[in-house]
């Protein structure tokens, strides 16, 4: 498709008239209107403040699409992965990880994955089938997986946690308080500090931004992805570097740094 092409399919798909594309980005309809016959092109300026307003790469705007690839948001069966989890602890024992799959799945149920229709449970089941993946059978980490955003999503305390200390301690240190722009950057220093001071927590952690990674294409703004991106690369290379401290957990610590940092990657060069 030509560039006018996709302007047109990106307006329309989010509802926006060509008077309202002018106006949010100072310019008239009549132009937005030769734009889509392909009569004239945008210059620089434009097509990033297009991209900008539709939340698409400059690239989706620009390129020629000359095949429309199918996508997933979820790729696992939200509720295989809880049988095997739940399968998996009871043959291993894991107390505190049969509790918590029952706690989770209580405490998430109605809530949606962002700007989609998929069960929020999905992201912790999700967090414990990538450790157990990695051949982490640790109690407390795979308790904690599945824990570690119900006292920050579901109004439940610590206190209410099915589970023994050190998975409440793990969920803690996970959870952080709400922020402004103003006092985000000193709260998630003080955040990311106390979690490198645990290895269960930053490799938790490590996956969950794995996980949070491989959706935030259609989950999150791109001043959002932006902001993820930069915050990744300035925290998690000192989580990384405590797992591979830690000899049960180098292999696991090879793999999640190869999985963000190639991620990261990817967003750098289509944004």
């Amino acid at each position: 498709m030509s560039l006018g092409t996709n302007i047109k399919q990106l307006r329309e798909e989010r509802g926006l008239t060509q008077e309202q594309v002018a106006d949010k980005i100072g310019i008239t309809f009549q132009a937005v209107s030769s734009w889509e016959r392909d009569e004239y092109k945008p210059d620089t300026e434009k097509l990033i403040k297009l991209a900008e307003l539709f939340d698409v790469s400059v690239s989706a705007l620009v390129e020629e699409k000359q095949s429309v690839f199918a996508t997933k948001k979820a790729i696992y069966n939200w509720e295989h992965m809880k049988t095997y989890v739940k399968t998996t602890a009871k043959n291993l024992g894991l107390t505190n990880t049969l509790k918590a799959v029952t706690f989770a799945t209580e405490a998430h149920m109605g809530q949606k994955r962002k700007k989609s229709d998929i069960p929020y449970i999905y992201h912790p089941l999700n967090l414990a089938c990538h450790a157990l993946s990695m051949n982490i059978t640790d109690d407390a980490i795979i308790a904690a997986c599945l824990l570690h955003d119900v006292v920050e999503d579901c109004g439940v305390t610590y206190e209410e946690l099915p589970v023994n200390d050190e998975t409440k301690e793990l969920v803690r240190l996970l959870t952080h308080c709400k922020t402004t722009p103003e006092n985000r950057d000193e709260i998630m220093r003080e955040y990311y500090s106390k979690i490198a001071s645990n290895p269960k927590a930053a490799l938790v952690k490590c996956i969950d931004r794995c996980n949070n990674i491989t959706t935030m294409s259609w989950a999150l703004s791109r001043d959002r992805i932006y902001r993820m991106i930069k915050e990744t690369e300035m925290y998690f290379p000192e989580l990384i570097s405590v797992l591979k401290e830690e000899v049960e957990y180098s292999n696991a610590a090879w793999l999640l740094k190869y999985q963000i940092e190639s991620l990261l990657d990817v967003y750098k060069r289509l944004m």
